[in-house]
């Protein structure tokens, strides 16, 4: 009976696998969606021819709705908010399933333009676009990332910055903050110190959307140096480590350093550390540690991986912060490789499910990978994915009435390890209470004291050295 349970169990997750179902329709199928009309086709479609030109926001706003009307199969374009003085904040969807979810297949996404005057990624996100949809049919590796994966493309998550920055401007800030002033990569909550900062709306909508979507893989894209810079960005005594350049380390320092290397090996020149500026250190191999190069508080990439279990890195890609639109082919050129096989790293690793007794999928369970003090959670499948490198591991499995698992597995560098969990009911026979699983480590509180002269003289100076590298 035991063997004849056990293929019931593997017939059912096959069946679960094989079926798309939607996954939060308020973001893949948004109220606020543009839909076009019959009217609207003839000249949406005229639009979808992209030069290497800079896009103002209506501009970019015609060609994202011009190439969801024309490759409506591969693209669906959403709104995640608006920005303070209200243009959208546009995502577009590439994907072989647009509008749902993939059971047992990751979404991964690039934000571009959190700073407004950084302005090469958002341009480099929009030929993305175009480059992943005409290639789709004609190249078997873009045909296997989107028949896998579902991209996430946001061009410009501060489009008020970018409307009031100059082409040209390769180091000035003017532009770099929302409308109300503040620097969005300095917005986000903070694990290392309390974030004082007021929350703006291109902030909240972005914390908002990743709480929505399990996203196992993002890039965060900047201009103003040429470097993969990888989490820590903050570090628990930043205030002394200003100057000194010590890097803070994640507990999947290893991977992080991975994902970099992908990047900037596959990048025209980054991996060769090239300095921009002499103020700008050089880079060895084209990555470094965020910590290492300035601690900053409040950063995105820091905020996904310790809030959210989503690998994030921040991209610098050009030395010129707005540099001139002749050179954005070239720009394209250096990158396009890289965008490409970084989002592929999303399949590196381990994936599966985790089930209960019945073969239902287990939500919010927690999954850790022994000595990595980071907890991931599962979705509302059952689903999880954790980015790691070739080598043996011990996942540990826990949820709120089950009994938790340890689970020993392997690593190879040629395909993700398929893992499937089976989580057994902890109720006692007697009526007794379930097991409760210890929650995952929560960001320290707020410190209640003022800050004194010396941190505030410092804020100030990191502020100011961030603001000119980017």
């Amino acid at each position: 009976m035991g063997w004849k349970k056990g293929i019931c169990r593997i017939l059912l997750l096959l069946s679960i696998v094989g079926t798309t179902w939607a996954q939060h329709a308020d973001i893949n199928l948004p109220a606020g969606q543009d839909q076009p009309n019959e009217g609207e086709q003839e000249s949406r479609d005229a639009g979808t021819e992209l030069e290497f030109s800079y896009h103002d926001h209506d501009q970019m706003t015609r060609y994202l709705r011009a190439v969801s009307t024309r490759h409506p199969s591969l693209t669906a374009l959403y709104s995640i908010g608006k920005s303070v003085q209200g243009r959208e904040l546009w995502v577009m969807v590439v994907s072989a399933s647009p509008y749902e979810h993939m059971i047992g297949k990751p979404d991964v996404k690039y934000v571009a333009n959190i700073h407004g005057n950084e302005v090469v990624g958002r341009e480099l996100l929009l030929h993305l676009i175009q480059y992943l949809v005409t290639s789709y049919e004609s190249d078997s590796y873009i045909k296997w990332l989107l028949d896998n994966t579902r991209i996430h493309l946001m061009p410009s998550m501060n489009p008020d910055g970018y409307s009031i920055s100059r082409e040209g401007q390769c180091d000035t800030i003017h532009g770099r903050h929302n409308a109300r002033r503040y620097d969005l990569n300095r917005n986000f909550p903070d694990f290392f110190k309390a974030n004082t900062k007021q929350p703006q709306p291109e902030t909240e909508a972005v914390k908002e959307w990743i709480s929505k979507i399990q996203f196992v893989l993002s890039g965060s894209l900047h201009g103003g140096a040429l470097v993969a810079s990888y989490p820590f960005d903050n570090t628990p005594s930043s205030m002394f480590q200003s100057y000194a350049h010590s890097p803070s380390i994640a507990p999947d320092d290893d991977v992080f350093r991975h994902l970099a290397l992908v990047y900037s090996n596959n990048h025209a020149k980054m991996s060769r550390g090239v300095s921009c500026r002499s103020e700008i250190p050089r880079f060895e191999k084209g990555i470094t540690n965020g910590a290492a190069w300035y601690p900053l508080t409040g950063g995105m990439q820091d905020y996904n991986y310790l809030w959210h279990g989503c690998m994030e890195i921040t991209l610098e890609i050009s030395c010129c912060k707005y540099p001139p639109a002749h050179e954005l082919a070239k720009y394209w050129q250096d990158n396009r490789q890289s965008l490409i096989k970084y989002l592929a790293e999303a399949h590196r690793g381990a994936h599966g499910f985790v089930m209960d007794d019945s073969g239902n999928p287990v939500e919010s369970a927690a999954i850790r990978v022994k000595g990595r003090e980071v907890t991931y959670h599962t979705t509302k499948y059952g689903e999880f994915w954790r980015i790691l490198l070739p080598g043996t591991y011990k996942l540990e499995v826990s949820a709120e009435g089950y009994l938790p698992q340890e689970v020993e597995f392997f690593v190879i560098e040629t395909h993700p390890t398929l893992l499937n969990v089976t989580l057994h009911s902890a109720k006692r026979i007697d009526g007794g209470p379930y097991y409760r699983p210890a929650g995952p480590p929560r960001p320290p509180p707020a410190p209640t004291q003022s800050p004194g002269l010396f941190s505030t003289f410092t804020s100030s100076i990191n502020n100011f050295v961030s603001s000119i590298f980017g």
